[in-house]
C-alpha cells in the first residue's frame, strides 16, 4: 500500500512543509480517533480538483465505521459537499442527518486541518462515526469526547499538532492506558480508572478527582528532581506549551506522562494529561540501552579513525615535493573530512538520521581553506535540505562537496573574487540542491558523460547508484554554472 508521502506527491502539489504538518497530523491523530469514538480520514484535493482518502485511523474504544480499506478512494466535490466546503470556510460542521454505508449509519463530521499558525487548509479530516455501535452516556465518554472537540478545534485552527511537540522515537501513552483531564486551575476533573491505577501502583492512596495533579506527580516521585520535572510539564501544558513528556518513578513501578495544552479558538480550557505504566517496558529498555551506547560508540571511533587518516594525509601532502600529488592528497583530505563530519552527526543521533544543513555549515567554510588557500569566494546556503536518513547522508554530503570543490577550481582565475551558493528546495517527494556560482562558466562543448574528471567521476557514481538521483551541469542564468541535483525522498536504496 502506497504511504501518505507517496500519495501526497503522486496526486499533489502541497508544499514540503504542508506535507511535513499531515505527516504530523497522522502521528496524533490515533488519539483523536479513541477519543472521538469515530474513525478518521484524511482527504486532501488533488491536482485535478478530486477529493482523495490519502490516510485513515480506526478508533480502538469503539467498533470502526470502516472496516474496509479507504485510502486510495476518490470522491468528486458533489459527492461530499462538506468535505469541499471546509476547504473553503475553515469551520467544523456536522452533518444533520447520518448516512448509509455499506449497512452502516454513520453521522460524519469534518475538521479542516490548517498549516501551523493558522495558515491554509492544506486538508480535512472527515471524523465518521458509527451510530450502529452501542454506547452508554457515561462520565468516560463524556470526558472524552469533550477532549476530542477541543483537539479537533485546535487542529483547525492550526495550534495542533506542532513540531515542537513531536516525541520521535519513543513511544507516548495512549487513551486506553490512562487518561487524565485537568482544569485551568491544574485541579483534575476526570481520571479514567487505567489512569487511577497508574497513580495508585506510583504511590498514590487517595482519590484524584479534586486534587491538584502537579503536587501528586512530584509526591509520588522517589526522585525529587524527577518530580518536579513532571509537575513543571503538566504546569507547563495549563500555560500552553507544547505537548511534554516525562517520566516518574515510585514504589518500584514507572510511568511515563504525556502533558498536552488545550487552547481551542486560543482560550484555555486546562490540558490533558496520559499516562501509562510502564515498568516491565523499561526493564527490557535497559537492557537495549547497552546496543544502543555501542552503535554510537562505533559512529564515534570512525570519525576518530577518519580524522586521523586525514591528519596523515595533510602531513604528507605538506612533505610532498611534487604539486599534482600534493592536490590530489588535499582532495582526499577534504572527501575524508566530510565522511567524518557526517559519522560525528551519527555519533549524537539517536534515531540514525543526520541533520545535514548543520554538517554543510561545517564542510563549506573548510572547502576554501583546502582548495583554493588565500581566495575570496563568499559562499552561503539558501533553503533547507533537512534531516535525512544515515543511508542518504553520506553520498548527499560527498556530492554537494565535490561540487562545490569543482566550483572552487574550475569556475576562477586565481584569487579571483566571486560567490558560491547552495540553494535547496524540498517537497513530499523529491529534495533538490543547486550548486550555483558566478565564475567563467562551462567550457566550450562541455558534456556531464564524458568528463572525465576524478571528482564529477565520483559524482556520477553516487548520484546514480547511491541516490537514484539525476544531474544537470548547465550555464547560470545570468553567469557562471548551475548544477542541479534531484534526490527522490522515498528512495531506499539499491
Amino acid at each position: 500500500m502506497s504511504t501518505l508521502s507517496n500519495l501526497l506527491a503522486a496526486h499533489t502539489a502541497l508544499s514540503g512543509a504542508a506535507a511535513a504538518h499531515l505527516q504530523r497530523v497522522v502521528a496524533e491523530w490515533q488519539l483523536l480517533a479513541d477519543l472521538s469514538f469515530a474513525d478518521f480520514l484524511l482527504w486532501v484535493r488533488t491536482t485535478d480538483g478530486d477529493l482523495l482518502c490519502v490516510a485513515q485511523s480506526r478508533p480502538t474504544t469503539t467498533a470502526t465505521a470502516h472496516p474496509e480499506d479507504m485510502v486510495g478512494v476518490r470522491a468528486s466535490s458533489s459527492q461530499h459537499p462538506q468535505l469541499d466546503r471546509a476547504f473553503a470556510d475553515t469551520t467544523m460542521r456536522r452533518e444533520d442527518q447520518p448516512r448509509w454505508h455499506r449497512g452502516r449509519s454513520v453521522r460524519r463530521e469534518v475538521v479542516p486541518v490548517r498549516e501551523l499558525g493558522g495558515g491554509e487548509v492544506v486538508a480535512v479530516l472527515g471524523r465518521d462515526t458509527n451510530l450502529a455501535a452501542p454506547r452508554v452516556p457515561s462520565t468516560l465518554e463524556i470526558s472524552y469526547t469533550a477532549v476530542a472537540a477541543d483537539l479537533c478545534q485546535m487542529v483547525a485552527d492550526g495550534t495542533f499538532p506542532t513540531a515542537e511537540g513531536r516525541d520521535e522515537g519513543r513511544s507516548s501513552p495512549r487513551v486506553g492506558d490512562g487518561l487524565v483531564r485537568i482544569s485551568t486551575s491544574g485541579r483534575v476533573l476526570y481520571a479514567s480508572p487505567n489512569a487511577a491505577s497508574a497513580f495508585h501502583r506510583l504511590g498514590w492512596s487517595e482519590e484524584l478527582v479534586g486534587v491538584d495533579l502537579a503536587t501528586v506527580v512530584r509526591e509520588v516521585a522517589d526522585d525529587a528532581f524527577e518530580g518536579g520535572d513532571a509537575a513543571e510539564h503538566v504546569r507547563g501544558a495549563l500555560t500552553g506549551t507544547p505537548s511534554q513528556r516525562a517520566e516518574l518513578e515510585g514504589h518500584g513501578a514507572t510511568a511515563v506522562l504525556r502533558a498536552l495544552p488545550l487552547h481551542p479558538r486560543g482560550v484555555p480550557s486546562g490540558a490533558l494529561v496520559l499516562v501509562r505504566d510502564v515498568t516491565d517496558v523499561r526493564r527490557r529498555d535497559r537492557a537495549l540501552l547497552s546496543k544502543d551506547a555501542t552503535i554510537r560508540e562505533i559512529h564515534h571511533r570512525v570519525k576518530n579513525n577518519l580524522q586521523t587518516v586525514a591528519a596523515l594525509l595533510r602531513l604528507q601532502a605538506r612533505r610532498t615535493p611534487h604539486s599534482e600529488a600534493q592536490e590530489a592528497l588535499t582532495e582526499s583530505v577534504r572527501r575524508v573530512a566530510s565522511i567524518a563530519l557526517v559519522h560525528e552527526a551519527l555519533a549524537a543521533s539517536v534515531d540514525e538520521k543526520v541533520d545535514i544543513d548543520e554538517v554543510l555549515d561545517r564542510v563549506l567554510p573548510m572547502m576554501n581553506d583546502l582548495t583554493r588557500p588565500g581566495a575570496r569566494i563568499a559562499m552561503r546556503r539558501e533553503g533547507e535540505v533537512g534531516v535525512l536518513p544515515a543511508v542518504m547522508a553520506t553520498p548527499l554530503v560527498m556530492v554537494l562537496t565535490e561540487l562545490v570543490a569543482n566550483a572552487l577550481e574550475h569556475g576562477f582565475a586565481e584569487r579571483a573574487p566571486g560567490t558560491v551558493v547552495i540553494a535547496a528546495s524540498r517537497t513530499a517527494a523529491e529534495l533538490e540542491v543547486a550548486v550555483r556560482d558566478d565564475g567563467r562558466g562551462l567550457p566550450e562543448g562541455f558534456s556531464l558523460e564524458q568528463a572525465t574528471g576524478l571528482g564529477l567521476q565520483i559524482v556520477r557514481t553516487l548520484v546514480d547508484s547511491e541516490l537514484a538521483g539525476t544531474l544537470r551541469i548547465l550555464p547560470g542564468e545570468e553567469a557562471g554554472t548551475r548544477a542541479v541535483l534531484t534526490v527522490p525522498l522515498q528512495h531506499r536504496g539499491r
